[in-house]
């Protein structure tokens, strides 16, 4: 059976490391999917879920806040600011960070303002799918 090692790995920590059959991601233009001896590739990627199915076939959630993605013939390295673990996704969390969030829109006082709360809409709203993603696999 063929596999590839994968690594996801946030700002603190290392979040997943080990070997997988393929791995789904949200790259920029749309969902990518990764299997062994994959052509190399950098791209950014966008907040949201990435799925693991590891070689023994289990599967491994990660939600990633964006973040760079490193693609060798024999390697995936995911790097975001924040990656969380499915297990660790937390609802009421998420809500009160997205209706946070929402306020920020409302009462921006400038562009830069808006755009940096507009930015942290989109990613608790990427986490709150990739949370319902999850739970609903369970």
């Amino acid at each position: 059976m063929n596999t590839i090692h994968v690594d996801v790995v946030s700002a603190e920590e290392s979040i997943f490391s080990g070997e997988a059959r393929f791995v789904v991601l949200p790259g920029e233009a749309g969902e990518l999917g990764i299997y062994p001896r994959h052509t190399p590739l950098i791209t950014r990627i966008k907040a949201g879920a990435v799925r693991i199915e590891t070689a023994d076939g289990g599967e491994e959630f990660i939600f990633v806040a964006g973040g760079i993605l490193e693609v060798q013939p024999n390697c995936v390295t995911v790097l975001s600011d924040t990656a969380i673990r499915g297990k660790d996704l937390d609802d009421e969390k998420a809500n009160a960070s997205r209706l946070a969030a929402e306020e920020a829109v409302k009462n921006a006082k400038s562009e830069l303002d808006l755009a940096l709360a507009s930015s942290e809409l989109a990613v608790m709203a990427a986490q709150i799918t990739a949370l319902r993603r999850y739970r609903g696999k369970k």
